[in-house]
């Protein structure tokens, strides 16, 4: 009975996706799991010491159920695409390509961001469109160039007919329904679940172990003279921290600095208007990236413009253009001009030998959050 089932699951698929795109492939990859699930209860450490204990509403049923759908290409309208097309978890879950190529070859409008320790941001995407993680997954499954799956009914359809899915369904809910929100509820789990504490700066903060002496360098300019910690501070490197600026958009709006967003100077004249499209007192400002795993994860910025950690310290230390809204962070307090950092050649490479220092191998090696589908 179980082949039959098998093979009518494989024809409704088929069916399904045919009407929808030419290019469906009847083939079906089955995903290699544990027989007992991993445990993905956050492996907490480090700057993120003062997380343990805390329930974060991982189940490992869940999770795993959510990893399977996170590297799913069936997720896509034509099952060429999945999460994990552009975000590869050996470069800390980001995409080495400046902009990310969709279904039918269409290329995405910005850099994918990097994935690890999401488990409490409330600003999501290079413009902050989304709060939540149960939103950010479907997202890209929805959106017309990366997965195109615009019909939620569709895509449950698709889950549905996938003979893997009904046991996976069971063991996270208790039963085999299928409905979109415990697609995107196991999704934001399993990425809920992805975090990362053991790089070289997490052990010295935790235990002391000094780090090379160039990135100590790179330390003490990072929080000091480079001022990186105006934007990059906490245990995620994301941070702006309390401190309120009434100026902040230009004219007041009451954001402030701890929204973590900001606009760096990238651009005189914007090209993409990032959280302008939201409100135009925005325009050219982005969400703060984390640079946990930065080292790994080029090219950046959203436009993916900087090959190499050099190119975005040098952008800071002589290239910030002063564009309209430029953060004041970014200004000098006499002139208002845009500052220079002053950093010689070899400070600047102090600093990239601090960011180095962020790189969690270990995450990026993790099993629980590897490739199921991967022979």
């Amino acid at each position: 009975m179980k082949p039959f089932l098998t093979l009518l699951s494989l024809f409704t698929l088929f069916v399904l996706t045919s009407c929808q795109k030419d290019s469906f492939q009847t083939k079906i990859d089955y995903p290699v799991l544990p027989e007992t699930s991993y445990d993905y209860t956050p492996k907490w450490g480090g700057m993120h010491s003062h997380m343990a204990g805390q329930d974060l509403g991982i189940t490992d049923a869940g999770a795993t159920l959510g990893r399977v759908l996170f590297y799913d290409k069936i997720l896509s309208i034509d099952n060429t695409v999945s999460c994990g097309s552009c975000h590869h978890q050996d470069i800390g879950f980001s995409d080495q390509a400046r902009v990310s190529q969709g279904i039918d070859h269409q290329v995405t409008d910005r850099n994918a961001p990097s994935i690890s320790n999401l488990y409490d941001d409330n600003l999501l995407f290079w413009d902050g469109r989304s709060t939540n993680l149960n939103d950010l997954v479907l997202q890209p499954v929805r959106n017309h160039k990366e997965m195109g799956m615009e019909n939620m009914d569709f895509l449950v359809t698709k889950i549905k007919a996938a003979p893997y899915y009904q046991e996976l369904f069971t063991k996270a809910y208790g039963d085999a329904e299928v409905t979109s929100t415990r697609v995107a509820d196991a999704m934001a789990q399993f990425v809920r679940s992805m975090i990362g504490c053991d790089s070289e700066m997490d052990r010295q903060f935790n235990s002391g172990q000094p780090l090379s002496t160039q990135a100590e360098e790179g330390r003490n300019i990072f929080f000091g003279k480079g001022t990186c910690y105006n934007c990059h501070s906490g245990p995620d490197f994301n941070d702006r921290g309390g401190f309120f600026d009434p100026f902040f958009p230009p004219n007041g709006g009451g954001f402030g600095w701890a929204q973590d967003i900001a606009d760096i100077g990238l651009d005189e004249a914007y090209i993409d208007v990032g959280m302008g499209v939201f409100d135009p007192k925005l325009v050219g400002v982005f969400k703060i990236p984390s640079l946990r795993n930065v080292a790994m994860t080029a090219p950046y910025m959203h436009d993916g413009r900087f090959a190499t950690l050099e190119e975005v310290v040098n952008h800071y230390n002589n290239d910030i253009k002063k564009s309209p809204n430029l953060d004041n962070v970014f200004k000098s307090w006499d002139t208002g001009d845009a500052i220079k950092l002053g950093l010689s050649e070899g400070e600047v490479s102090s600093v990239v030998a601090f960011l180095h220092s962020l790189t969690d191998d270990n995450y990026m090696n993790d099993e629980r959050f590897a490739d199921p589908f991967t022979k």
